[in-house]
């Protein structure tokens, strides 16, 4: 005996999702609101012979929120409405000018310390 050919044209779809573990969640979350990392870099010089460059400061920016920069000496604290305004800040001596320069999100999160970068 063979059985029939099912009479309804949409095969069956679940109508709910898999659940997602737990700690895969939190993972997504620290994925999804992380703060960007940049660096404030200042370069002297304007030929490729001549020019020479130096990290002066790190930041974390928060999409639409405030943006924190600390000077690689300690001492420079800094709560802005922008990564680019830490540019005007740190550009200004003659011969001078800042850039950013962002790290590449790596795409992954782990709850395990010794596993993170």
């Amino acid at each position: 005996m063979t059985a029939a050919p099912s009479q309804n044209p949409r095969p069956a779809t679940r109508l709910w999702a898999t659940p997602v573990p737990f700690d895969q969640e939190l993972c997504g979350l620290v994925l999804d609101t992380a703060p960007q990392l940049f660096a404030v870099v200042q370069v002297y010089g304007d030929s490729r012979e001549g020019t020479d460059g130096w990290v002066v400061a790190w930041g974390l920016a928060n999409g639409d929120g405030p943006t924190y920069v600390v000077g690689v000496d300690g001492r420079t604290r800094l709560t802005l409405a922008s990564p680019e305004r830490a540019v005007h800040l740190f550009t200004g001596q003659p011969g001078i000018t800042a850039r950013l320069v962002w790290l590449a999100q790596p795409g992954s999160a782990t709850l395990d310390r010794t596993q993170a970068a």
